[in-house]
């Protein structure tokens, strides 16, 4: 089979049974926050496997040792695809993103971010946006919820670089939180608004966490520096980097 037709198959099920899925997801909106994360947190898991089988692209998690199996925690990762929103859904128990604000408007999937408790974030509200970003993570950490950022604050193309945002110190301040850094390579399978889904494998290397006490400069540099030397070492990086994943 070839890899525009998996892409096709994949693509169809992500979109297709996607949108019908969260659709019949709805009415467990009723039920309290955690119950409704069972079936969102099982749809991660079938996209997993979905890519594995039909796409040929394999997960490989190294360091998991430094998840929590529960508690709370903050997770600071590489961001390069739409696979880095989901497969957090799948490692960890009960996760809860900060994402930017317009993506509550979306019908369906914004409802269900904003009923399973996701931390929306208004980027051109400046002060008060990183206020509400410290109120809504001592939120979640009481809760014994994991926050996954992206410190980049976007999606970033292999090989390009973008400098790493306060945002995450401004989390671990307020929470009190080590930074748990994530390297990964996912944009070589699954490129930012790409069709194609390449076979091989999505590394998903978690770094041991930072020290909670360092000084919020010191720690955006640290994390930085820690991610981007792990993706030096991870196994793509000896792969030359395919610019037609745009």
């Amino acid at each position: 089979m070839t890899t525009w037709l998996r892409s096709a198959l994949f693509n169809a099920f992500f979109f297709g049974f996607g949108a019908t899925y969260a659709t019949l997801t709805l009415p467990a909106m009723l039920l309290p926050r955690r119950w409704l994360m069972v079936p969102i947190r099982f749809w991660a898991k079938l996209v997993v496997g979905a890519l594995r089988v039909i796409c040929g692209v394999r997960t490989e998690v190294t360091g998991r040792e430094h998840l929590p199996k529960e508690g709370p925690a903050l997770i600071a990762a590489k961001h390069q695809s739409a696979f880095d929103t989901i497969v957090w859904l799948w490692l960890l128990p009960d996760p809860a993103y900060i994402v930017k604000r317009e993506l509550f408007n979306l019908p369906v999937w914004g409802w269900l971010m904003r009923g399973s408790g996701q931390i929306a974030v208004d980027r051109s509200a400046g002060a008060s946006a990183m206020r509400h970003l410290m109120r809504a993570g001592r939120k979640a950490a009481a809760e014994g919820r994991q926050m996954v950022i992206f410190p980049e604050g976007t999606r970033v193309h292999p090989g390009e670089y973008r400098p790493y945002q306060p945002g995450i110190a401004a989390l671990a301040a307020a929470t009190g939180l080590p930074v748990i850094p994530v390297a990964t390579d996912s944009g070589l399978r699954w490129g930012r608004r790409a069709f194609h889904k390449r076979p091989g494998v999505i590394h998903v290397h978690v770094l041991p966490p930072l020290p909670a006490d360092l000084r919020r400069e010191a720690l955006v540099q640290c994390l930085e520096d820690t991610i981007e030397g792990a993706m030096k070492l991870l196994p793509s990086s000896v792969e030359p980097v395919d610019k037609s994943v745009d």
